[in-house]
């Protein structure tokens, strides 16, 4: 491990990229175990407001609406945890939610919640003393947090549960004619065709909830690091105006929000991250001056090092020196993570985020109806599998483009294909790989009717029989049609939310996050270290991404960024100067 390694981020909408760069520092750490606690409580806590001085301990068990259930026991009985938290929610998530909603009003959030994280724990959770909280209420806390009344009256205990609502905007749909989108600021009408609108939340209410005593903490939309950021604020009594504080206590959810993310999922150095069925799950030690140490319970898979933190940190943030938030602007391009020796499976510490005022508005995100999709996939096998493959794909597309046009329907309104097992991923990069006995049809047609991709779903079997040999089956069978849900981000000024905190059923509080009293303040200039070097010397060699830097992507809808973190800082001029590298175009050093 170098002792300085930065940090250079490509960012981009669509097919359009750009490059800014940041930077962190990184070193080594001799015997930095005594920041990692092996405590275990036992026992149910009284709860109190007032500010602790011993750390807090938080686990994550969920990034995503579907994630596995070992992680909820191995934390429970693992991790010795103060708060057990839980992130469901993606933009799609809310907007599936609401289709769920509409057709069983007592539904809309996460069961899985319920029924796989809470119930067959609950008495582990009460006895233990660990409080939750987690965004699983979805469009409907809530009904979430009646079914999880229904647990705890099941087990015979009496555990207090709280509510935030307040997110949805929905109710407010006609009065936002108009809305200030998130990207630009330029001011657009709402779509016609709304499916969902959702605030993103901030830590404030959840906070108060914890306040107020509860033991368990249900949201619907809010920041995913929220989760975590709201508890640290009840425990260690940090204000709206303790911006590096919060920033820190952000960057803590920020980097456990996504589950295994950080402790060896996804990694670029894969081969390294030993025991993916024992997969642990991150668990942050945080002190009140806002240090913190990320780790995994013992005698789990996984991996905690500089390299799993470096690549959550980058991950879906935008700028790091502006990461936008709801109770504070981040600023990470100075963090400093260490590794830490001694602990089983690995584990960093970090320090050195800031933080300064929030914006005054909210981002919200709205999903709308844009059509229709249809997906077939379809293995082919046999000698030039992956030319029978395209030449069938190529001819479904042709014949179904025809009954359309008899019929007098437009024409699709895109069409995919891509035949897995001759790299049409890489695109212009790709290797030939005529030779292949195997491939894979992947194609999807999106139109405005419904209809047309029915007749579209059904001409895939006939190539069965009527086109190339060795067309192997339909995976799934015949595909669905289903509803294309886009996107909408824009902005909400925060003075004109109302956020309600309900408790044990009842409404307790209703709370308005102003803004900030400071102006905004506008993103940093660029500096003299955001420049490409001039003059750095190049040779004969040339090498892969993977060879020089860490890397993780990420996407908001339609825009994605990729963070990429250089092992040595000898490596990061030439990554800075190398706009092209994410098209597999090789990086040339000088002779060592």
């Amino acid at each position: 491990m170098s002792s300085f390694q930065r940090v250079v981020r490509l960012a981009g909408r669509c097919d359009r990229w750009r490059l800014n760069f940041r930077f962190l520092h990184v070193s080594s750490c001799g015997n930095l175990s005594s920041r990692v606690t092996d405590r275990h409580t036992n026992g149910s806590r009284s709860y109190t407001s007032c500010a602790r001085t011993q750390p807090v301990r938080i686990g994550c068990a969920s990034g995503f609406w579907g994630d596995t259930a070992a992680s909820v026991p191995q934390l429970i009985h693992g991790g010795a945890l103060d708060f057990l938290v839980f992130d469901y929610l993606s933009e799609i998530t809310m907007s599936l939610l609401t289709a769920a909603k509409s057709k069983t009003p007592t539904l809309g959030y996460a069961p899985d919640f319920v029924h796989v994280a809470l119930a067959p724990f609950i008495n582990d959770l009460h006895r233990k003393g660990i409080r939750v909280v987690s965004n699983a209420g979805g469009v409907n806390p809530l009904a979430c947090a009646e079914a999880i009344q229904e647990v705890i009256k099941k087990a015979g205990l009496d555990l207090k549960v709280a509510v935030v609502t307040g997110d949805d905007l929905m109710p407010h749909r006609s009065s936002l004619s108009e809305v200030k989108m998130a990207a630009d600021g330029s001011t657009r009408s709402l779509p016609r065709s709304l499916h969902s609108m959702n605030a993103y939340l901030g830590a404030l209410p959840i906070r108060r909830c914890l306040d107020l005593g509860a033991d368990i903490v249900v949201s619907g939309r809010c920041v995913d690091s929220a989760v975590v950021l709201g508890p640290l604020m009840h425990s260690f009594g940090w204000g709206r105006t303790d911006y590096d504080l919060l920033a820190s206590g952000s960057l803590a959810g920020h980097l456990i929000e996504c589950g295994a993310q950080s402790t060896g999922g996804v990694f670029t150095d894969w081969h390294k991250v030993p025991d993916w069925d024992l997969m642990g799950f991150p668990v942050v030690e945080v002190s009140s001056d806002g240090a913190f140490v990320l780790s995994k319970p013992p005698a789990t898979g996984g991996l905690v090092s500089f390299g799993t933190a470096a690549e959550q940190l980058v991950y879906e943030i935008g700028d790091p020196r502006r990461y936008l938030l709801p109770d504070v602007t981040c600023d990470f391009s100075q963090v400093l993570i260490q590794e830490v020796a001694g602990v089983d499976g690995g584990a960093v510490i970090v320090t050195g985020a800031k933080g300064s005022p929030p914006s005054h508005d909210y981002k919200v995100c709205a999903t709308y109806m844009d059509g229709y999709r249809a997906t077939a996939v379809c293995p082919v096998g046999g000698p030039r599998a992956a030319e029978k493959a395209r030449r069938t794909a190529e001819s479904i597309v042709k014949r179904t483009r025809r009954m359309l046009n008899q019929l007098k329907m437009e024409d699709f309104s895109s069409v995919s294909v891509q035949i897995l097992g001759a790299e049409d991923t890489y695109g212009p990069n790709a290797r030939c790989q005529q030779s292949s006995r195997e491939a894979v049809i992947w194609m999807a047609a999106h139109h405005q009717q419904k209809k047309a991709l029915e007749i579209f779903a059904r001409e895939i079997a006939p190539a069965g029989t009527g086109m190339a040999p060795g067309l192997t089956g339909i995976v799934g069978g015949r595909p669905r049609v289903s509803p294309v849900l886009k996107p909408f981000f824009f902005l909400h000024p925060k003075a004109e939310l109302k956020v309600d905190v309900h408790v044990g059923g009842e409404l307790v509080e209703t709370l308005k996050e102003a803004g900030p009293d400071t102006l905004e303040q506008e993103a940093p200039p660029t500096s003299e270290e955001d420049e490409p070097d001039a003059g750095l010397p190049s040779g004969p060699h040339s090498y892969r991404l993977e060879e020089l830097a860490f890397t993780r992507s990420g996407d908001k809808g339609d825009s994605a960024n990729i963070g990429v973190i250089a092992r040595h800082p000898l490596f990061f001029p030439y990554l800075k100067k190398t706009p092209d590298f994410f098209c597999g175009g090789g990086l040339l050093l000088p002779p060592h």
